[in-house]
């Protein structure tokens, strides 16, 4: 038993010691050299933001919602406006598609319309004189119904030409608007971003933000007594 023991003696000694403390930053007392009773920083306090940076704060963050607001307006404006002019790029192309279909129908009968003039004169030496005089009435009706259709066509076309005018300067406004629209997104982004940074989960007094509550309600109070 004894050899035994001493075995196991040997072996424990190989075994490692566990250490008296489980925090890896304690500092040991200088005066007291025993770790079991370490001395522990602190943590430190955070900064607390004065009654001025409060309201600044509250204020950027008031101002904030406010051009959210705004801009998520501004947005469904030109939303609006895109989808009004993908309606009437639509109508001017049909109103365009008419109008040329027209001026093919309208060259088309100006052709046949000659081409009959041409079968009459061929004939002419065929006809009787009634013959000739009701297909020379029949050719003039024509020609009249051809020659008046020319201003109403030529109308649609010079309305539509002053639509297609005034549809490209509303193009060119949404897309000046796009680009301002995108700025202004942005600039509302990296503000919301800045106030995270300085305001958000800072700590403050109660009663500062219950003083400046206070102001706000008798600014708001006074100006509605005006």
């Amino acid at each position: 038993m004894k050899r035994l023991l001493i075995s196991l003696a040997a072996a424990a000694v190989l075994l490692p010691a566990f250490a008296q403390t489980t925090n890896p930053n304690a500092k040991v007392d200088p005066k007291n050299n025993k770790v079991s009773r370490p001395v522990v920083d602190k943590p430190k306090a955070k900064p607390q933001l004065t009654r001025d940076q409060l309201r600044a704060c509250m204020d950027r963050n008031d101002a904030n919602a406010k051009e959210t607001e705004a801009v998520n307006a501004a947005q469904l404006d030109y939303n609006a406006k895109t989808e009004a002019l993908k309606k009437e790029k639509e109508e001017i192309s049909a109103a365009n598609d008419e109008n040329s279909a027209a001026v093919a129908g309208l060259k088309k009968e100006g052709e046949a319309i000659k081409q009959e003039f041409e079968d009459i004169k061929a004939a002419a030496p065929k006809l009787t004189k009634d013959e000739l005089a009701a297909r020379n009435k029949a050719y003039s009706d024509r020609a009249a119904a051809y020659q008046a259709s020319i201003p109403a066509l030529q109308a649609k076309i010079d309305a539509l030409n002053a639509r297609n005018v005034a549809f490209n300067q509303k193009v060119d406004a949404r897309n000046a608007m796009t680009k301002v629209l995108e700025d202004r997104t942005e600039a509302n982004l990296e503000e919301i971003d800045s106030w995270k940074a300085e305001c958000a989960n800072k700590t403050y007094d109660e009663a500062d933000e219950a003083a400046i509550k206070k102001e706000r309600a008798d600014a708001a109070a006074a100006a509605a007594g005006k």
